[in-house]
């Protein structure tokens, strides 16, 4: 591992299509940064789990939050090893046979441990950091966090040590013998896009949708 790199273990090392991965600190962070949703996986007594969640990049950490009577975070507490995905979805690939149509992505595979922050100014400011990756500068416009508010919720961060990337862009790879058939192939591509805000219907008259709504975008 070096300083633009992560390392990669038996457990974390591409088996497949090894072409379309990347150990880049910059890949993984790019992506990370633009998704929105991850799924962490667990195992509690032998039995698995993948629960989605709301994460975000603080430096090389993740972030994750919840209740704390929450099991899933009750066992990242206890630093159990996890598995955390997220996966971007850019585009379909429409070949011309079912056998080699596709999907255009990026994802990221992190394995790690969790540790429990602590501490009122601290846990604030990861639930800030939280807030402002799902949408940009949002931390600003809200009030402060109570203190019964921080103890009702755990937060979790997972060391960025251990990440895969692997991600796939461009037109179909049709057979050769395929290329004459009289069906449409190409790529459809996929993108998340905001609808306009829908105001609280307790929310009084003359306040403004805040810019960090106003203008949010994937990314």
């Amino acid at each position: 591992m070096s300083d633009t790199t992560f390392q990669t273990t038996e457990r974390s090392t591409l088996r497949r299509v090894k072409e379309l991965g990347s150990r880049d600190r910059e890949t993984v962070h790019a992506i990370l940064d633009e998704g929105l949703i991850c799924h962490v996986g667990f195992a509690v007594e032998g039995q698995p789990y993948v629960i989605p969640m709301g994460y975000a990049r603080d430096g090389e950490r993740l972030l994750l939050h919840g209740g704390v009577a929450s099991r899933l975070l009750q066992h990242l507490r206890s630093g159990a090893e996890i598995c955390v995905t997220v996966t971007l979805l850019d585009g379909l690939v429409v070949a011309r046979s079912g056998f080699s149509s596709s999907m255009n992505y990026r994802s990221v595979v992190v394995f790690g441990r969790g540790r429990a922050i602590e501490g009122e100014a601290e846990k604030a400011r990861a639930l800030d950091t939280l807030a402002d990756h799902l949408m940009p500068g949002r931390s600003r416009e809200y009030r402060a966090h109570l203190p019964k508010e921080l103890a009702a919720t755990e937060v979790i961060e997972i060391p960025l040590e251990e990440a895969t990337a692997k991600a796939r862009s461009g037109p179909p790879h049709d057979l050769e013998k395929d290329l004459e058939l009289d069906v449409w192939a190409g790529v459809l591509p996929l993108a998340l896009t905001p609808g306009t805000p829908e105001p609280s219907p307790d929310l009084p008259a003359g306040i403004d949708v805040p810019p960090s709504i106003r203008d949010w975008r994937r990314g």
